[in-house]
């Protein structure tokens, strides 16, 4: 029987890895330049780490992780990196440090879920993390730099919506609210639905069940999702998020039904979706996280960050032009064509040679086939003269040079 890849992972092939490395170097760049640290956490974690940090009234916890039992200790592949990050910005003493802390990574995440265009079992994520700062300036930067980011990409046709979902004290009337208007038909909803009736109700406003969605526009329960039940803090909080949006000149829409999929949000949270796309359109989503360090044992610290899965932005790419070879090297002598590589390479020039040391013929074929833009010429009379010969595979055009002169004319 012939095995393929496990249902819901995808092989990225060496022609596909250079669109790859395209968005994890443009990440790179524009997160460097703004002064965030990379931080590489562990691909598994303890199971409880995600049961009291993503929330057990989420699909992520209920449905949706990889757990395994090791030794009597139940441990879990990540399906987020959001509660790794905060574990390790605890467990290392990072609030220590000067605020803010500011953090990227990239990597492997792992959910159990329907595979569809742009979604895997297996899937990427680059996401951000800033730690120490309560201000809205915060929210403010992190999506300047998800646009930011997207807009290298040549992404287009972006929106931004954003909502304050309020802090532990004021959400606890609105989600009294929204149980109160939507008890009478919590028979009509999901079973989903009615699960997150008695752990979060606000997640009913997350529901993608196209039954549901109907429900929420019913005129009583409409007025209360476009009610105001925030406090003065979060309303605060949310106008000074939108008058440093406006300052960047970056255009978003208030959302009263965004409310995000991980129960540690609060006050600001936001999505940044593509019309490019179809149904599932969303690029980017990410928002306030201020309880979240207490919450796995850590002290009181403000937080707020974003995710984006890589597989759901590259069919908005364009693959940039794989990069050709500069020199072949065509030889018989293996021993003088290995050191002459390695000499090549190490000088910064892309070389390769045929390991399979086949004919002369055989070889300048290779090297025609391979895009290389020289020939490197390395034969018995090149030997003899301590020469080599430069062939231009575009001109046909050839010239002795010694060894300096070849790594001068092939560097310019």
């Amino acid at each position: 029987m012939r095995l393929s890849a496990p249902k819901g992972t995808k092989d990225i092939l060496p022609s596909e890895a250079s669109i790859w490395q395209f968005m994890e170097d443009k990440a790179r760049y524009i997160l460097d330049k703004s002064d965030y640290k990379e931080i590489r956490t562990p691909i598994f974690e303890t199971t409880e780490l995600f049961a009291r940090g993503v929330g057990n009234s989420t699909d992520i916890v209920n449905k949706e992780m990889y757990t395994f039992i090791q030794k009597d200790r139940s441990l879990t592949l990540r399906p987020e990196n959001t509660a790794g990050v905060v574990r390790a910005f605890i467990e290392h003493g990072m609030f220590k440090l000067p605020s803010p802390l500011k953090m990227w990574y990239q990597g492997p995440m792992f959910r159990y879920e329907r595979p569809q265009a742009g979604r895997q079992r297996q899937f990427h994520q680059i996401g951000v993390e800033v730690f120490g700062i309560k201000s809205a300036i915060a929210d403010a930067e992190v999506i300047q730099i998800a646009m930011w980011y997207l807009n290298e990409l040549n992404i287009s046709d972006l929106s931004l919506e954003i909502n304050n979902i309020g802090c532990g004290v004021c959400r606890e009337e609105y989600k009294n609210k929204i149980k109160e208007v939507v008890s009478p038909k919590l028979d009509e909803f999901c079973e989903d639905c009615k699960v997150r009736y008695e752990k979060n109700p606000l997640r009913i406003l997350d529901c993608k069940n196209e039954k549901c969605r109907q429900l929420l526009l019913l005129p009583e329960i409409d007025e209360v999702i476009n009610a105001d039940y925030i406090c003065s803090e979060c309303s605060d909080h949310f106008s000074e998020l939108q008058k440093y949006l406006k300052a960047l000149n970056i255009e978003y829409k208030i959302s009263k039904m965004l409310v995000r999929g991980l129960d540690y949000y609060t006050k600001t949270v936001f999505e940044i979706t593509s019309n490019a796309l179809g149904s599932q359109n969303a690029v980017c989503g990410g928002g306030r996280y201020d309880p979240l360090v207490e919450m796995l044992g850590g002290p009181p610290t403000p937080a707020v960050g974003w995710a984006m899965g890589m597989e759901r932005l590259i069919p908005l790419l364009k693959a940039p032009e794989e990069e050709k070879l500069t020199a072949f090297v065509v030889s018989n002598y293996l021993d003088e064509t290995l050191q002459l590589v390695t000499e090549l390479r190490k000088s910064g020039i892309s070389t390769d040679f045929d390991l399979a040391n086949r004919g002369f013929s055989k070889q300048m074929d290779k090297a025609a086939k391979s895009g290389a833009k020289y020939a490197v010429i390395l034969g018995d009379e090149e030997l003899k003269t301590a020469s080599l010969t430069l062939k231009n595979l575009l001109t046909g055009a050839q010239e002795k040079f010694n060894k300096n002169e070849i790594l001068t004319k092939v560097v310019k």
